[in-house]
């Protein structure tokens, strides 16, 4: 509620009234402004308290986008003349960052005319300026890049001289790589399926049909392929990678149904332990989820795979490829029969794993020897007790509980869960794979399915390069287009190492999350 002071009643009645009712609103104001501070805490709380599993933090954010809209709202209706609240010194507010150096920037100077003093009337001296910014958007809009190529003829002999065509990322096609690379961004890192993209096509007055973009991805794919394989053999030399993989609904018209596909993911992270090749992740599509499928892919690997428990991976473990468990997943199991029933026993191994993490993030990035070394001291002595421990209660359980079941499979695969002791390569879990296929799962929630299995070959090549420009901290559309437009002319398509993103220009790097 907004006063103007020049026009406030004379009625000393309505005068009462009036600040009544200003007061009333404020009241409600401050009320609605504390009520949802508390929500926003208890979203936090939940977030970033003491919790052993959380949900997805992008969860949570959906739910904290409208409880901060909420409070922008209720803070602009406090009537002007109320003070703002003090800031919270339990749960301050992020400090804003300075707007990037490297954005364009456009000027606008609001002056007021300074010839005379208009008091006084005498000449008036620059006295400095006060500067502020705001972050401004520009529309996105398509542009028609026009080839001319002038045609020269000899008049004495009849010859006739032109430059030659372009080469065309799409044969005959009308895209140039920065429109393909955004395609390729949209579906497959902003998770915008291609039906989508044709319709804000149509708002910015371009008509683009559906199966025209789906010939621009498959074209576009045909030039990333030999990089996916080229990310894949980085991936596959590396000395410790972690495996995993997720279902992929592929159509299958035959039966007017969908199929369940999968993608087998393959993470390749050295950082944990000082080691200093670059990240990568590299995706495989396959029809189904036999153990063939990863004994194929790691056909020529040797070291040390983590994965989860699946039989498929189990039955590597051998000479050349050493299998380490993964704590995690041992870990849900405690905690899923801990939420449930609120055994104790369960809450005891929940306490016994957690310290085993709180000794990992302090030795997190050094090297291997630095790593065994504290393991040998302080988590080795854990370990060994916790497998007597479990063995223990293992018969005093029932043994039809699902807490005996929890037990079991902790104790079924001790050797490998105890292998990261001895190791200092080796990490507690399989997290690092894990994040990287979070983002497969959204886009199956956007686009539902794959149309074919060579779509969803197509999303692992894409996929592959996506998320290892995200885990070297580059940005996807950039390199994207860069690399396509270098492959197209001809100088990228014989040198696939530099074009890989950990070698791309810092141009195009982002700052990583």
């Amino acid at each position: 509620m907004r006063l103007s002071l020049d026009a406030l009643p004379r009625d000393v009645d309505v005068l009462h009234q009036l600040v009544r009712d200003l007061a009333s609103a404020m009241d409600e104001s401050r009320v609605e402004v504390e009520r949802l501070r508390l929500i926003i805490k208890q979203f936090q709380r939940a977030q970033f308290g003491g919790r052993s599993e959380k949900l997805d933090a992008d969860q949570f954010q959906l739910g904290l986008d409208d409880l901060d809209a909420d409070l922008a709202r209720a803070e602009a209706r406090r009537p002007a003349s109320e003070p703002a609240p003090e800031p919270d010194k339990a749960d301050p507010k992020p400090h804003r960052a300075p707007l990037p150096e490297h954005l364009p920037r456009s000027e606008t100077v609001l002056d007021v005319p300074h010839d005379a003093c208009p008091d006084c009337g005498r000449e008036m001296h620059a006295a400095g300026e006060t500067t502020s910014e705001m972050l401004d958007w520009v529309p996105a809009q398509f542009r028609v890049l026009r080839i001319r190529r002038p045609k020269w003829a000899c008049t004495d002999c009849g010859t006739l001289e032109q430059a030659p065509a372009p080469e065309r990322a799409i044969g005959k096609g009308l895209a140039t790589p920065a429109l393909l690379a955004h395609v390729l961004i949209s579906r497959y890192c902003d998770h915008t399926p291609l039906y989508r993209q044709a319709q804000i096509f149509a708002r910015h007055g371009v008509e683009i049909s559906r199966s025209t973009l789906s010939g621009w991805v498959g074209g576009a794919c045909w030039w990333l392929e030999p990089l996916r394989d080229r990310l894949a053999a980085h991936v596959l030399a590396g000395e410790r990678i972690f495996g995993d993989d997720t279902p992929l609904p592929v159509l299958d018209p035959g039966r007017g149904r969908t199929k369940t596909g999968r993608l087998w993911a393959y993470a390749r992270d050295d950082r944990p332990w000082a080691g200093g090749a670059p990240p990568a992740v590299v995706y495989f599509y396959e029809p189904d989820r036999k153990a063939e499928r990863p004994a194929a892919h790691l056909s020529g690997f040797k070291g040390i795979l983590q994965a989860d428990g699946y039989a498929g991976f189990e039955k590597l473990d051998g000479a050349d490829i050493k299998l380490a468990a993964c704590w995690v997943h041992a870990r849900r199991k405690f905690y899923e029969f801990h939420e449930a029933t609120k055994s104790p026993v369960a809450g005891e191994a929940l306490q016994r794993i957690a310290e085993l993490y709180e000794i990992e993030a302090r030795i997190r990035g050094r090297p291997p020897a630095d790593r065994v070394a504290v393991r040998a001291a302080e988590s080795t002595p854990r370990v060994d007790a916790m497998h007597a421990w479990l063995k223990v209660q293992l018969d005093r359980v029932s043994g039809r509980s699902q807490l005996a079941d929890a037990i079991r499979y902790a104790l079924g695969r001790w050797e490998q869960l105890s292998r990261f002791l001895t190791d200092g390569r080796i990490d507690l879990d399989n997290n690092t794979v894990e994040r990287a296929i979070r983002p497969v799962a959204l886009g199956r929630k956007n686009a539902l399915f794959a149309g074919s299995d060579g779509g969803a070959d197509r999303w692992a090549v894409v996929a592959s390069l996506v998320e290892t420009c995200k885990l070297n901290g580059v940005e996807p559309y950039g390199w994207m287009r860069d690399t396509l437009a270098g492959m197209v002319d001809g100088h990228g398509s014989h040198h696939l190492d530099e074009l890989m993103p950990w070698n791309v220009s810092m141009t195009n790097a982002s700052p990583s999350h």
